[in-house]
C-alpha cells in the first residue's frame, strides 16, 4: 500500500464505453418529443440510465438550425432515462462550442464503432456500440454463412441454466447468451452477440449491445417487454401480436438506406 506521501488522489484511465447511439433526423426538442412519445407508446422510461451519444449524421448541414437547444435535447433524453455524454457528426464551429458548453464531448469514428463484426482493437478508447466478435448464431433459414477463421481467441458464450428473475440483469460481454430456463417480466438480458432463449422470454432482451447489426434474438416462447438489436428498439406496451405471442421467433434488423427496423420472423422448430 503506497504511503500518504506517494498516494495519488486522482487517476485517469481509458475504458470502453457502452452507450446508446441516438441518431437524429431532426434537432428540435418539441418535434423529437412527439416522435419519441409515438415510438414508445407514451412510456416514460424504456431505457435504464444508459449513456447516450447524439449522432447528427442523418441531418444535412442545411437542415441544422442556427442554434441548437442543447438543454432541451439533453432534458428530453434524460426524461427517457438516458444520460447524454457526447456528440458525433456535428459540423460548424459555433455548434460544437455550444455542445461543449452543454457538457457534451465531441466524438469521431475513431472513438465510436457502430457497424461490422470486427472493430479495430488498437484504439485506446472505443465508445458506444463497438462490435465484438461473438459466436455465430444458429441459422434459422438457409445454409450457414462461412468465412475466414478468426485469428484471435474465440468469443465466449455465457450459459444460464436458471430462470432470470424480476430485477436481475445478465450481460454476456463479447459473445452470445444462451438462456436455458427463460427470463421473467422485469428482468433484463444483454449480449454483445446473439441471445438464444429456450424458455419464456418475458423481460427485456438486448442483442448486439456493442453495435453488432448482424446479431439475433432467438426465442422458443416469445413475449418480451422490449427487444433490441444493435440499439434499435421495439416495445410491446400495446400488447404482443398474436402471430408472435408464445411462439418461436427470430428477431433481427432489416437494414435500409436510411433507417434500420426490427424484423420478427416465425421459426419452424417442430
Amino acid at each position: 500500500m503506497p504511503s500518504p506521501a506517494t498516494a495519488r488522489s486522482i487517476e485517469f484511465l481509458h475504458t470502453n464505453l457502452c452507450a446508446v447511439i441516438v441518431s437524429l433526423g431532426r434537432a428540435d426538442p418539441a418535434g423529437l418529443a412527439d416522435d419519441m412519445h409515438k415510438m414508445f407508446g407514451g412510456q416514460a422510461a424504456p431505457f435504464n440510465q444508459e449513456a447516450a451519444i447524439l449522432d447528427f449524421g442523418a441531418l444535412a448541414f442545411a437542415q441544422l438550425p442556427d442554434r441548437i437547444d442543447w438543454n432541451g435535447l439533453t432534458s428530453l433524453l434524460r426524461r427517457y432515462r438516458l444520460q447524454p455524454v457526447g456528440v458525433r457528426n456535428l459540423v460548424g464551429g459555433p455548434q460544437t462550442e455550444a455542445a461543449h458548453r452543454a457538457g457534451l464531448a465531441m466524438l469521431d469514428d475513431t472513438q465510436i464503432s457502430t457497424g461490422g463484426r470486427n472493430a479495430p482493437q488498437s484504439a485506446p478508447r472505443r465508445a458506444a456500440r463497438e462490435v465484438a466478435a461473438p459466436a455465430a448464431a444458429p441459422a434459422a433459414k438457409g445454409p450457414a454463412a462461412s468465412g475466414p477463421a478468426a485469428s484471435g481467441p474465440a468469443a465466449s458464450t455465457l450459459y444460464v441454466d436458471r430462470p432470470v428473475r424480476s430485477g436481475q440483469q445478465i450481460y454476456a460481454q463479447g459473445g452470445d447468451l444462451v438462456l436455458l430456463a427463460g427470463i421473467s417480466p422485469g428482468s433484463e438480458v444483454i449480449a454483445d452477440g446473439n441471445i438464444h432463449c429456450f424458455g419464456p422470454l418475458a423481460g427485456r432482451a438486448l442483442a448486439g449491445a456493442r453495435g453488432d447489426v448482424n446479431a439475433r434474438v432467438i426465442s422458443t416462447c416469445f413475449g418480451p417487454e422490449l427487444v433490441a438489436v444493435a440499439g434499435v428498439y421495439r416495445t410491446f406496451e400495446g400488447g404482443m401480436p398474436s402471430m408472435y405471442a408464445g411462439r418461436a421467433v427470430m428477431v433481427r434488423l432489416k437494414p435500409s438506406a436510411k433507417n434500420q427496423s426490427i424484423v420478427i420472423e416465425p421459426l419452424q422448430i417442430d
